[in-house]
């Protein structure tokens, strides 16, 4: 199970990304991401609230800087992480479109098995 938000035809709201990135939580949370990470253990490494994590992971995610992955295991515990979904933020001012704000995400390569993944789902979605 992918929630990629990067993925998806409509780009998130400027003012999302803008807010998630304000947020001191937040970019500890994106920085503590080396390697995908569960809520727990962002929580634990970035000192901050279960609860609020988990706000923040949200935010994250809706603002396409992170993605959610579940690894599905035989016993029923499905474990949730997280990871950075970019390799480069950009904001940029349109001195054309009277100063209107714009974002581009410059996105890390997508992996085979994250590409076979993508087609996996796409596959039980239809079916």
């Amino acid at each position: 199970m992918v929630r990629d938000p990067s993925r998806e035809e409509e780009p998130p709201a400027v003012a999302d990304v803008l807010d998630a990135l304000a947020d001191d939580a937040a970019r500890r949370i994106v920085a503590a991401l080396s390697e995908p990470k569960t809520a727990s253990e962002l929580s634990e490494e970035c000192d901050v609230p279960l609860s609020t994590t988990y706000r923040k992971l949200e935010d994250l995610v809706d603002a396409s800087l992170l993605t959610e992955s579940t690894d599905i295991r035989r016993d029923g515990q499905h474990t949730t992480r997280y990871s950075v979904a970019f390799e480069e933020v950009r904001v940029s001012i349109d001195a054309d479109a009277d100063g209107e704000l714009s974002v581009e995400f410059e996105r890390p390569e997508r992996t085979r098995d994250e590409r076979i993944a993508d087609l996996w789902s796409e596959l039980r979605e239809e079916t």
